[in-house]
């Protein structure tokens, strides 16, 4: 673990033990620090602004109705962002999967590159959007929230090894939908 990853994490044990001892200010540093990576993931998971926000508060008020149940011994992140990834997944069960893709992506280049990236950006969302569950999990983690294999692996607790098989995998199979679009 690199220096900067181990002080995070023990900043966060330090905010988690300070929530649990009801320290409102703590609980706003957490969700500040987390709030926009969670969104990105949820987002990614689901497509559409709104459930992704609803998503991200929904986690975060499990979190902290569950902070109790929380071992310190694993890292916060990687608790919470179980907690988004399933609430994702389950928000997208249960509403089932939007049809329309849209770039959420912040663009500055002019209109006609700005809508070429936007058009790819929309055929990548949408050719994720219709990877198994197991295999979008890995791709987001991976490709948008930029994880390492092994911290992919504590957020979805599996092994290392099955993260960079299902990678392979779910990356495989995104360049054959990618490619059936041309």
């Amino acid at each position: 673990m690199a220096d900067s990853e181990r002080d995070s994490a023990a900043e966060d044990a330090d905010l988690v033990a300070r929530c649990r001892d009801g320290h409102r200010q703590a609980l706003d540093l957490l969700v500040r620090k987390y709030q926009r990576p969670l969104f990105n993931v949820a987002l990614r998971l689901q497509r559409n602004p709104d459930d992704a926000a609803d998503t991200v508060q929904n986690a975060f008020i499990k979190a902290f109705e569950k902070l109790h149940l929380y071992d310190a011994d694993q890292k916060f992140f990687s608790w919470i962002y179980r907690i988004t990834i399933n609430e994702a997944l389950n928000a997208s069960r249960r509403q089932g999967y939007p049809a329309d893709a849209q770039s959420t992506e912040p663009m500055d280049p002019g209109p006609e590159e700005a809508l070429g990236q936007a058009s790819e950006a929309a055929r990548l969302h949408q050719a994720v959007q219709q990877l198994k569950e197991d295999a979008r999990s890995v791709i987001v983690l991976r490709h948008f929230s930029e994880l390492n294999y092994a911290q992919i692996a504590e957020v979805l607790q599996i092994h290392e090894e099955t993260v960079k098989s299902r990678l392979f995998s779910a990356r495989r199979k995104l360049a054959e939908l990618l490619q059936s679009r041309d």
